[in-house]
């Protein structure tokens, strides 16, 4: 995925968020919310392996996801790990690694805060003591804070079409949020075009209709996409 904006510490991150939502009224895109970092201690990729040699079908749908993450396609990454936890012949803690893994994305470059708390409370619930329990708890206290804050901003703040757009991206709302970009005629930023492009509801196809949306993928492609809803 394209470059984002660098992360700061939670707190600040939603304090920069409330601050940008209260100066800007514009209709302009913007590039996406800068994402609060989950704690640093829960940078690293769960669970610690040789990331090089994978030997094992967990360890080398872990070493997929690292590699679409680095190429800059989270979604695809999320999508790999939702497929991962269907599995039903992994381990208990193989269960909570890869939720935890999958929180890390979704609070991170995934923009999905709500996804990120429901993946650490069914982590913590699965296995209580888990090497990074203590990290889990961390993050999804900060996660619930931003939620809290953005739902407030929703509800009181005076936002743009195009910040309530990034407002809902970012909690997770992306249906919502695509249903007020179409509704708006809104034109975001490449990245979450890109997302939706990854999730799902942006299309190649000369059969679809209505507006194309122009979009470079992270290794360069350039695409013209549209709603995948239209023209079927």
């Amino acid at each position: 995925m394209s470059p984002r904006l660098f992360f700061l510490p939670a707190a600040a991150g939603c304090l920069l968020v409330l601050a940008a939502c209260a100066t800007n009224t514009s209709d302009e895109p913007l590039e996406p919310a800068e994402a609060a970092m989950p704690p640093a201690e829960a940078e690293t990729t769960m669970p610690e392996t040789d990331m090089s040699e994978p030997k094992g079908d967990f360890e080398r749908a872990l070493y997929t996801v690292a590699s679409l993450e680095e190429a800059g396609n989270e979604q695809a990454a999320i999508d790999r790990l939702t497929q991962l936890l269907g599995n039903p012949e992994l381990t208990t803690r193989q269960q909570a690694d890869a939720l935890y893994r999958r929180a890390q994305l979704r609070y991170g470059e995934g923009h999905n805060v709500y996804g990120a708390i429901s993946d650490l409370d069914e982590m913590l619930d699965l296995d209580p003591d888990h090497a990074r329990a203590d990290e889990a708890r961390e993050m999804r206290d900060t996660a619930r804070g931003e939620a809290t804050s953005l739902n407030f901003m929703l509800e009181t703040g005076d936002l743009s079409r195009t910040e309530r757009f990034e407002t809902l991206f970012r909690l997770g709302e992306h249906q919502k949020a695509l249903d007020l970009m179409l509704s708006s005629d809104l034109t975001p930023s490449n990245a979450y075009l890109v997302d939706l492009y990854q999730m799902g509801y942006l299309c190649e196809g000369a059969e679809l209709t209505g507006r194309s949306y122009q979009v470079r993928e992270p290794d360069g492609t350039a695409r013209s996409l549209k709603y995948c809803e239209f023209g079927k």
